[in-house]
């Protein structure tokens, strides 16, 4: 019997099957067992490419990582030498990303750990802020910060927590909320208004301890 083209089983396809499977169910519904029956073959043969379901879930969180755009950062691209827009568009970037996987963010929120494309991620932006100019510890904080907030905000929708039955805001309870009930409709445009507006804030803010440091330089090389 010939051997067929395309192996049974690969690595890949192990982690495109489990990042759908967390897409559509949560990271609940992944287990060795499932995987197994999505992918028509023995609960045993998964453990050839990987010893545990972390594993699996840490391969599906690093496959998300990978989808950010880190071009930005490359000397040559329209933002080289523009750290502030730089940090911009790769937060986008990264916002995009866990926007189209969220049931993954809880396990990338546990750090990069040994993933290479999360090592990637944070060496890119570790490397561009000293290149620079800002100090080592100070681009270590950027890179904190930033990552926590868009994580923050992938972890769920400002307008999606608001229900659409104007009753529920009873203006003698809560005199400001009048409109609430209509977020939800508009969740989208609210939470993108919402993210650019505390991304810009933060970066404003940078932008001032930066203005800082340079006045501090040129004051000592004077």
């Amino acid at each position: 019997m010939a051997r067929p083209r395309k192996p049974l089983l690969s690595t890949g396809r192990i982690v495109e099957t489990a990042c759908a499977l967390v897409d559509a169910e949560g990271l609940g519904a992944v287990s060795t067992r499932r995987l197994a029956a999505e992918l028509g073959v023995s609960g045993p043969s998964l453990y050839n490419h990987f010893r545990t379901k972390d594993e699996i879930l840490e391969a599906v969180a690093d496959a998300v990582s990978a989808q950010v755009d880190l071009s930005m950062f490359e000397e040559g691209s329209g933002t080289a030498g523009d750290w502030r827009g730089a940090l911009h568009d790769w937060a986008l970037s990264y916002r995009a990303a866990l926007a189209r996987h969220p049931h993954i963010v809880p396990v990338l929120a546990r750090g990069p750990g040994r993933r290479p494309a999360a090592l990637r991620l944070a060496d890119a932006v570790f490397g561009a802020m000293t290149t620079a100019g800002w100090p080592p510890a100070q681009a270590t904080s950027i890179g904190a910060v930033l990552r926590w907030y868009v994580l923050g905000a992938a972890l769920g929708s400002f307008a999606g927590g608001f229900v659409d039955d104007a009753r529920a805001y009873d203006p003698a309870d809560y005199p400001h909320l009048g409109q609430a009930h209509l977020l939800a409709e508009r969740g989208s445009a609210v939470d993108e208004r919402a993210f650019e507006t505390g991304l810009r804030a933060l970066l404003d803010g940078l932008e001032t301890q930066y203005a800082a440091l340079s006045a501090e330089a040129g004051r000592t090389r004077d």
